[in-house]
């Protein structure tokens, strides 16, 4: 049997085991499992391997993407080395363990695709980028490539990022594409928004959730209203799942 799974902690939003299941009975993928693994600590990351023969790959979400990386034995430098956090980890028939990135793939083309059915240049865009996580590594290195300058939004405000009490109108005005790159507002948590000044938000707005569960965040929900277009994480996720499992069978 050939396993797979996915890491992360908690993973009770997570639709990975679906995709997955659903993929290997339509394709007529024989003798493959998808699991889900609830990591809650990183340093039990060798006793999941230990315990599930067959492992032949794993994607790896919050908390784990950078913390991850000190248990593999190589990073995949285009992807996973050059943005410095794992989503992707290839099993090797000898025990090695790989990281790769696929989130950057799913991003990039889910926003590409998403700003040329809305009729907009990324040249023009600027981005704020919620979170800092492994996530955001993801998003920001899909940025720079695309040329789109961008400032991250976290708690603290440093020398180069806003904390989201400086978000005001006049930064709003200035950053038309945002970001959300954090968990706030996954399920079962649905009732949580991005601290943003929302009634500053117009119709000239993007608003980019990674968040796919539910499909609809409060912060899409707040962007819409406003007359915002917004786009979910559902096609980052699928277009990533289906690179991991190209990496896995390559």
């Amino acid at each position: 049997m050939n396993r797979y799974g996915l890491i992360g902690y908690p993973l009770t939003h997570s639709f990975s085991k679906k995709y997955f299941t659903e993929k290997f009975a339509a394709e007529g993928i024989p003798d493959s499992q998808y699991d889900l693994f609830e990591l809650p600590v990183i340093e039990d990351f060798p006793e999941i391997l230990r315990q599930t023969p067959g492992l032949r790959g794993l994607n790896v979400t919050i908390p784990h993407k950078q913390a991850v990386i000190p248990f593999l034995d190589a990073l995949d430098e285009q992807s996973a080395g050059r943005i410095g956090a794992v989503n992707t980890i290839k099993i090797l028939s000898d025990g090695r363990k790989i990281g790769y990135n696929t989130d950057y793939y799913g991003f990039r083309q889910s926003l590409e695709s998403w700003l040329e059915a809305q009729g907009v240049a990324t040249q023009s865009l600027k981005a704020l980028v919620l979170g800092n996580g492994g996530a955001a590594k993801a998003v920001t290195t899909a940025l720079t490539d695309l040329a789109i300058q961008y400032r991250l939004v976290s708690r603290r405000a440093t020398e180069n990022d806003f904390s989201y009490e400086q978000l005001d109108a006049t930064v709003l005005s200035a950053y038309k594409l945002i970001i959300n790159t954090s968990p706030v507002g996954t399920y079962p948590k649905v009732d949580e928004a991005p601290a943003l000044p929302y009634d500053a938000l117009t119709p000239q707005h993007l608003l980019y959730d990674l968040v796919y569960n539910p499909a609809e965040t409060l912060f899409l929900q707040k962007g819409k209203a406003a007359g915002a277009a917004t786009h979910n994480g559902l096609p980052m996720l699928q277009l990533q799942a289906e690179k991991a499992w190209e990496i896995w069978q390559s």
